[in-house]
């Protein structure tokens, strides 16, 4: 269960290749194989840098785990 602090706010994809160090294509990417944790709100990804945190140190963002 992915506990949410409900007072962050939410990122945008540009925040979140920025907090990375990662460009926008490379998130776009991860989105589509659904391997990095985000919600759609519309047209528009969003996304909790805490969750974010969580998912790199877990090993989610490693080379090599994307099927894209």
């Amino acid at each position: 269960m992915v506990e949410m602090n409900i007072n962050e706010p939410w990122a945008s994809t540009k925040e979140i290749a920025e907090h990375l160090g990662v460009t926008m294509e490379t998130v776009r990417k991860w989105i589509k194989v659904g391997s990095i944790p985000c919600f759609r709100v519309g047209k528009l990804w969003k996304f909790k840098k805490s969750d974010i945190d969580k998912w790199v140190k877990s090993g989610g963002a490693e080379e090599g785990k994307q099927n894209a």
